[in-house]
């Protein structure tokens, strides 16, 4: 029980961290942006334009909600594969899945329902670049969740074969 909650812990915070990070540096590749912007564009999903005009706290705040949305994200499939062995065991499919629902609830619900100034309106090659982006935040959670589900139980199974042997 303790290898299962340490791993999924370990599958959220790596996943999460790592997912969260990397999708700050695709969003500055796709919109030939400064991460910096990025997170005051975060940022202004609580603050509204205000974040563009408040400096290094406002980033800072943008890099706050970042992670915790990823956090967030990287626990909806790390706990959702405790319950569906699917999701670890065809754990691409799963994050390539994943990551689809990302990019429709950010986009299409939490971005609308935001205070950000401004609303998802894309061309093609737009919404297949951030589409790719959410895949790829989709995979590294997947990842995650697989790397470490799998670490608690080889750890459980060699607990029971240690046991055995005694």
């Amino acid at each position: 029980m303790k290898d299962t909650r340490v791993a999924v812990l370990a599958a959220i915070f790596c996943g999460g961290f790592i997912a969260g990070t990397l999708d700050i540096g695709a969003a500055s590749l796709i919109n030939w942006l400064s991460p910096v912007i990025i997170l005051h564009a975060i940022a202004s999903g609580l603050l509204g334009k205000a974040s563009f005009h408040d400096g290094a706290p406002a980033a800072l705040l943008g890099l706050g909600l970042q992670w915790t949305m990823s956090l967030v994200i990287a626990a909806v499939y790390a706990l959702g594969a405790l319950r569906l062995s699917a999701l670890t065991q065809h754990w691409m499919a799963g994050g390539v899945v994943y990551g689809c629902v990302i990019f429709l609830v950010m986009n299409y619900v939490v971005v609308p329902l935001s205070a950000a100034p401004f609303s998802p309106h894309f061309h093609i090659l737009k919404i297949l670049e951030n589409l790719a982006a959410m895949i790829i935040f989709g995979v590294i959670v997947a990842f995650c969740a697989r790397h470490f589900h799998l670490s608690a139980t080889a750890g459980a199974q060699m607990q029971v074969t240690k046991d055995n042997e005694t």
